[in-house]
């Protein structure tokens, strides 16, 4: 039957082509055409489903506390007013905004490895920032359709944690049973929270938009609040693991002639990651297996007086300066044992650890030397 239907489409489109035009043409043609149409579709269904998404969020907020929402819809009219009033006339604020022509950055708050003062600047923007946010309706803060995929669930999270607040506060009432029956919105929002963010650090801007490291701030609020955390793990953890590897393999795999800047900005979110004690301990695995696999990698195309890659050597020092800093900090700790992160994985890191920096050492000094710091680290931890 198929193979019938098959050569009736073949004879219908032979005789249908118009003069001019032969059959190959004519069937590429159509098969534009139908292409097209399925994209079409396919937009207008993303479309719909995103619509249903947000009604469902309006309406689980609803059910955990009434009385917000109706308060927040009215705090909302009032920004669109402000917002209107603005555009109007927006002198009141240019002075601030204008560029002055001047570099304002200063080196000096980069600590050694240039990563821990930025984690406490990134922090402090978010808090100034967030209650703007909040009070906005997610329309008005996107102006292109994958910063919209990214700020709307952010803002249906940061609501949820601000009920949260309130409720634990005293200030109102909210029953979170309602998130046993209703999993699928607050975890189909997580998602679309590390796609937008999966999306944006794959294809950066500059300077980087602040809303990134809210996001990744409003996922962190998410998993330490006692109320929400099993929610989140208990139906995100797989995703929330694949978005830290997405992360590792952005700086590894980024080729771009000026990627520095890019690779910096990633490697303070996967900083910001690895300062929570529930994702630290994964993180730090998965950093270990990829400097490893690369330090192997590397040893074996010495050996063999091999081509290796220049541009993921030049990347993984920055793994090695994410990984150095989390163990820095978990050796701090005395409260967490090593061995919560991964003794298999430490195992493998460092076994022939010492053999590898020997043949590694000459040809590949800077590589070896992290090699041998983050080693010394481990073994620390070990004893400790």
């Amino acid at each position: 039957y198929l193979k019938i239907s098959k050569l009736a489409l073949a004879f219908a489109i032979i005789h249908s082509k118009p003069p001019g035009k032969n059959s190959k043409e004519y069937t590429e043609y159509l098969a534009r055409t139908v292409s097209e149409q399925d994209c079409g579709w396919k937009w207008k269904v993303e479309v719909l489903e995103a619509e249903v998404l947000r009604l469902r969020q309006e309406l689980l907020l609803n059910r955990l506390s009434p009385r917000f929402c109706s308060e927040n819809r009215k705090q909302d009219t009032s920004a669109e007013t402000l917002l209107g009033q603005e555009s109007i006339n927006p002198t009141s604020h240019s002075s601030q905004l204008e560029d002055s022509g001047c570099d304002v950055c200063n080196d000096s708050a980069f600590d050694s490895l240039g990563i821990a003062s930025d984690f406490h600047q990134s922090e402090h923007n978010v808090n100034t920032s967030k209650h703007w946010l909040e009070r906005v309706p997610p329309l008005n803060l996107c102006h292109t359709s994958k910063e919209q995929s990214l700020t709307a669930p952010m803002h249906f999270l940061q609501r949820l944690l601000e009920i949260r607040k309130l409720s634990e506060g005293g200030i109102q009432q909210a029953d979170f049973s309602e998130l046993e029956n209703d999993s699928f919105t607050l975890c189909n929002s997580v998602s679309q929270l590390l796609d937008g963010l999966t999306f944006f650090y794959n294809s950066p801007k500059f300077p980087a938009p602040s809303f990134l490291t809210e996001g990744v701030c409003v996922l962190l609020s998410l998993i330490t609040d006692t109320k929400l955390s099993n929610h989140v793990l208990k139906k995100c953890f797989k995703k929330i693991e694949e978005f830290k590897k997405n992360l590792i393999q952005i700086i590894l795999r980024n080729r771009s002639v000026n990627r520095f800047q890019a690779l910096h900005s990633v490697s303070q979110m996967l900083g910001l990651l690895g300062r929570n004690n529930i994702l630290r301990n994964s993180l730090i695995s998965l950093l270990l297996s990829g400097v490893r696999q690369f330090a192997e990698q590397l040893l074996q195309a010495h050996q063999v007086q091999s081509v290796y890659d220049i541009t993921q050597y030049e990347n993984v020092c920055l793994l090695c300066m994410i990984l150095e800093q989390l163990l820095e900090n978990e050796t701090e700790e005395s409260n967490v044992s090593s061995s919560d992160y991964g003794e298999e994985e430490k195992i493998k890191f460092l076994k022939n650890i010492d053999q590898v920096i020997l043949h590694l050492s000459d040809e590949f000094p800077l590589f070896s030397l992290y090699l041998w710091r983050v080693s010394v680290l481990l073994n620390s931890g070990q004893m400790q």
